[in-house]
């Protein structure tokens, strides 16, 4: 191998086991950050139909 390489892998490969960690951490935050959005999508279609159901009721009257 050349010692150029060989100084570069050695550089960056004690560092692969930070980077693997911030990386899925990252996706983790991610996902976490989807369910969020997606649960407060769905608990606010679910008032809009409550909403939609109350307002047609009040105008059937």
């Amino acid at each position: 191998m050349d010692p150029i390489l060989a100084e570069i892998y050695s550089t960056i490969l004690p560092a692969a086991p930070y980077v693997i960690a911030a990386y899925a951490l990252m996706w983790l935050v991610l996902l976490a950050y989807v369910l969020v959005i997606v649960t407060g999508q769905k608990r606010t279609e679910k008032q809009l139909a409550a909403l939609e159901e109350a307002l047609n009721a009040k105008h059937k009257q």
